[in-house]
């Protein structure tokens, strides 16, 4: 039998690690045809990163190598191909996936060991390969791939989607991987294929050529019951657009809901969904919450600058409908989120400022996340005509992937991150990343939200004016705001400087935490330092735009602010605190502010003994649940304590 090894290495995130679904697709096919698989012995594949030297040796006697490579495992790949083609010279190397180039102009110069390179599905082009090497090992007829030699036309797509056997249904995935105590093994799936956009940025659409194809409903179905089977906890659903076949996709939905509610599994359901997302997602979204399974919707963005959505071609939905379904949503109680780049060409400072004032101001997203703008092999941005006329610089950066594991001596993956276009300089580059910081922090992770919302309700002063100041004041006076400003800067400046983007810190355990995770976990945990840091922030704010807030306002306000913050020291199943103002009905009923005795409550929504269990559950799995934080809406009418007031 031919020896046939693979590899498909992922992150691990917690106990999580995903199957490698591609491989799967590629040994499920080749077994379905009796030729092959009389000639042909697939071994287990790799997917952990922390056993190179194993999977070394395991390939010594290997015939063929198949590698599925992607931005997180490239460079482990290429070593450990490498290492293979040293002890085992006769070895076929084969690799592909997204990382791999289309224009491969040097490729094989700078990677001698490899022997063959996929462009395009690999279904159809491994069985080619594979007949090829029973045959007379002669290539050179097979389309979709690429030697130091020659390059074959490209393959046609697939249409009949059905014609390929599922590596799940055919248990092939469990024939590829262990079942390991410890792990929660998270199921890619595709319920189709293509993307019809093509933004510039990204390189499905461009790879696909626009076309979508679609699995049968009754293959979909087999499959979730064999997830829920299987106890698979996490489906991923891998489509580039999920929802945009409507009927159909509420049909999955339903589906995945029933066997939910039959056999308790999965637990969870993440599609991509539909890049142009509208109010008839919400009834699809719907069968997914009403049985837990759904963590939010997409309404995407990117930008919110005209012209750069004209330079990457991601024209949006209307603005104006925009923010008339983030309302839609959140009346409905399904929780959304949305996804800026930063560093899009045509993006200027002050364009990336006006989009964040725009985002707080007239929109009821849920939760927004921040992204470099990365330069992937093969999106249309990384042509070289098109990072030419943008005169777009990169930097070549360790790869960060949030809340991946804390991993010693790592193999580092990189990315190429954009740092300066003809819009905008380095420097308003990094100004950039300090508003996105202040507004991801401060306001969506609730630190300053409400203090922001008064002076813009009471005020008319505009989210990014404030936080305009909060920066100088980091920047001028002590407290503990400039002690978290000082670990930004110096993060920033390490991951522009191409020194990565991982932040570590011991007490928050082994978990590369986003930035603004940190800064909201270390700023909860001083409680004390926090309220009078706060303070100290509202009355630089009033001097230097010459305000004249009454101070008993000011400091229930800070009160305020700080009660709606989970924090590790609330024990107790409900929180209480009397106030000297009614703030729910300001903030949530727009009412002039009344001076009265208020005494609000809330149910604490974790409560965990463990402090890292309750860091992850709250900030981590709660983030688009924001459960980190308290909405003023959700506060309850307590009865008021008269010992509290006289003390006061």
């Amino acid at each position: 039998m031919i020896k046939v090894s693979s590899s498909q290495f992922n992150y691990q995130y917690g106990g999580e690690i995903r199957f490698p679904y591609s491989i799967g697709c590629l040994v499920s096919y080749i077994q379905s045809k009796p030729d092959l698989t009389k000639n042909f012995k697939f071994e287990k594949s790799f997917v952990f990163r922390d056993k190179i030297d194993d999977y070394i040796k395991q390939c010594k006697d290997s015939d063929i190598f198949l590698g599925s490579c992607y931005a997180w495992n490239w460079e482990f790949t290429k070593l450990l191909v490498k290492e293979i083609k040293k002890i085992n010279p006769g070895c076929l190397i084969i690799l592909g996936g997204p990382q791999v180039p289309n224009h491969s102009e040097g490729f094989f110069d700078h990677h001698p060991f490899v022997d063959i390179i996929v462009h395009g599905e690999g279904e159809y082009i491994f069985e080619e390969i594979l007949n090829a090497y029973l045959k007379d090992k002669n290539y050179s007829d097979i389309k979709g791939i690429e030697t130091k030699d020659f390059r074959t036309p490209p393959q046609e797509r697939i249409n009949n989607l059905d014609d390929l056997p599922s590596a799940y249904l055919t248990n092939t995935i469990w024939q590829l991987v262990n079942q390991i105590d410890g792990v929660q093994w998270v199921a890619p799936w595709e319920t189709n294929r293509g993307c019809p956009y093509a933004c510039t940025f990204c390189d499905w659409g461009s790879a696909t050529n626009t076309k979508m194809r679609k699995w049968s409903e009754q293959r979909m179905f087999k499959e979730i019951e064999w997830f829920a089977d299987n106890k698979i906890t996490y489906i991923d659903c891998c489509d580039a657009n999920f929802g945009i076949y409507q009927d159909r996709d509420m049909k999955i939905a339903k589906k995945v809901k029933e066997v939910k509610l039959k056999k308790d599994y999965p637990l969870f359901f993440r599609p991509t969904w539909a890049k142009f997302s509208s109010d008839k997602i919400i009834p699809i979204a719907k069968q997914l919450q009403d049985v837990g399974l759904l963590r939010g919707v997409t309404l995407a963005l990117q930008s919110l600058d005209d012209e750069t959505l004209k330079i990457i071609k991601r024209e949006n939905v209307k603005f104006e409908k925009f923010s008339e379904l983030t309302k839609t949503f959140r009346d409905n109680k399904i929780p959304t989120y949305t996804e800026m780049i930063m560093g899009l060409p045509g993006e200027t400072l002050e364009s990336w400022k006006k989009g964040l004032e725009i985002l707080l101001s007239d929109t009821k997203i849920g939760t927004i996340y921040i992204y470099h703008c990365a330069l992937f092999p093969n999106a249309p941005m990384n042509e070289p005509t098109y990072v030419k006329f943008y005169k777009i610089k990169t930097i070549q950066s360790p790869m960060y992937l949030a809340h991946s594991s804390a991993q010693e001596n790592e193999i580092q993956e990189f990315e190429d991150i954009t740092i300066n276009t003809s819009s905008y300089t380095f420097e308003e580059l990094k100004e950039m990343y300090l508003f996105s910081w202040m507004t991801l922090t401060f306001h969506h992770l609730g630190i300053l939200e409400q203090i922001a919302n008064y002076y813009h309700q009471t005020k008319g002063i505009p989210y990014m004016r404030f936080y305009e100041s909060v920066l100088d004041f980091c920047r001028t006076k002590k407290s503990i705001f400039s002690e978290e400003y000082e670990k930004v800067i110096k993060y920033r400046d390490n991951g522009y400087a191409g020194k990565g983007w991982n932040h570590y810190d011991s007490k928050l355990g082994s978990i590369n935490w986003p930035i603004e995770e940190a800064t909201w976990l270390r700023f909860v945990s001083k409680k004390n330092e926090l309220s009078n840091g706060i303070v100290t922030l509202l009355n630089y704010f009033e001097d230097v735009n010459d305000l004249k807030t009454d101070s008993e306002i000011l400091k229930d306000l800070a009160k305020f602010q700080v009660f709606l913050l989970t924090t590790r020291e609330d024990y107790e199943e409900f929180k209480s605190e009397n106030f000297k103002f009614d703030w729910k009905s300001f903030f949530v009923n727009k009412t002039e502010l009344i001076k009265t005795h208020k005494n609000f409550r809330y149910k604490n929504q974790i409560l965990e003994n463990d402090y890292l269990e309750w860091v992850v559950k709250t900030i981590w799995y709660g983030r688009m649940a924001t459960r980190y934080k308290l909405s003023p809406e959700r506060l309850e009418q307590g009865k008021f304590e008269l010992s509290e007031l006289i003390t006061n």
